[in-house]
């Protein structure tokens, strides 16, 4: 077998991934195909490239060899791709956007609009921000706006150039509008110790951050796992909380506030491949545009203005 591309793509992502389950999602594939490709591999290569046992996989020392020369062939042929594509769309741009949730992407889509009315804008949502790196590395996206939680940093591919839109954003945490602890305008975790909490145990790290604070704070509370919808119904009628973004909007049934002390938080970024100089205006107008974008939904929520006010407004970008 001669080794191509996707071969080294796939060896990239298991290692960025750190299990054969997770780089197959990232790679579009299922897990027992990606396992045969991987022995295929290293038949042709003759030695084992990973380690594999219950907590994930790890590069050999003859893997780590493989990885360091399979790394810039990788990120050389998703700039060949992007460039390509960029000169045979000369005459209809486009912009390929993927995006971890967020408040503010209604607002950038509508200033990409208006401020590029010549290119073709097209979103791609996952709630995975290592899934949407990968596509970026991999040439199917052109940018990526993605949270990094606090203490959990994130896999990003070799050679991605990363911007921080906000360095630190505050979690704050939802509620039933009759819980007793949102009649205060901040709440303490010790008030919501008797709580059930609820995550979406397939974001990137929201799992791992949310019971690393809670650990800290020497609570112990059950666990739930369920997606964003199904979050929302057990939290309305007071089965749960959960942790939110600050831009979130207000809601009849649901009260949302900030934690005292700010424990939880995630870094905002907008991640692309080094641009060429047909794309760095591109690049460079997508993320003031983001910023401007989410500034507007900053403001509009009135825990999250207060919030920025008495701190000072740190997290709005100038430009």
């Amino acid at each position: 077998m001669e080794l191509e591309v996707r071969h080294l793509r796939a060896l990239c992502a298991i290692a960025d991934a750190g299990s054969l389950h997770k780089a197959a999602r990232c790679l579009g594939m299922t897990q027992p195909s990606l396992t045969t490709q991987l022995q295929r591999i290293e038949h042709a290569l003759g030695g084992a490239l990973f380690t594999r046992d219950r907590t994930g996989c790890r590069p050999t020392p003859l893997g780590r060899t493989v990885l360091g020369r399979a790394r810039p062939l990788v990120a050389q042929m998703a700039l060949l791709v992007t460039e390509t594509r960029a000169a045979s769309h000369a005459d209809g741009a486009r912009l390929r956007i993927g995006s971890t949730a967020s408040r503010a992407l209604a607002g950038w889509l509508r200033r990409l609009r208006q401020r590029l009315p010549g290119t073709e804008a097209t979103l791609h949502m996952d709630v995975s921000a290592n899934a949407l790196l990968q596509a970026v590395a991999a040439g199917q996206l052109d940018v990526a706006f993605v949270h990094e939680v606090e203490g959990f940093p994130l896999r990003v591919p070799y050679g991605l150039v990363g911007r921080v839109l906000v360095a630190r954003e505050p979690q704050f945490v939802s509620m039933a509008r009759d819980h007793p602890a949102a009649a205060a305008p901040v709440v303490d975790l010790a008030d919501l110790a008797e709580d059930r909490w609820i995550v979406d145990p397939t974001v990137d790290g929201e799992w791992d951050g949310l019971r690393r604070v809670l650990g800290a704070a020497g609570i112990d509370p059950p666990l739930l796992h369920a997606d964003y919808h199904t979050a929302a119904s057990l939290i309305v009628v007071g089965e749960a909380v959960a942790p939110c973004q600050p831009t979130s909007g207000p809601r009849d049934d649901m009260a949302i506030r900030p934690l005292r002390d700010d424990p939880l938080a995630v870094r905002l970024l907008l991640y692309h491949r080094p641009p060429g100089d047909a794309e760095r205006p591109l690049y460079d107008t997508a993320y003031a545009e983001l910023a401007a974008a989410y500034r507007e939904a900053a403001l509009r929520t009135t825990a999250y203005r207060q919030w920025l006010r008495r701190h000072g407004s740190p997290l709005l970008p100038a430009g």
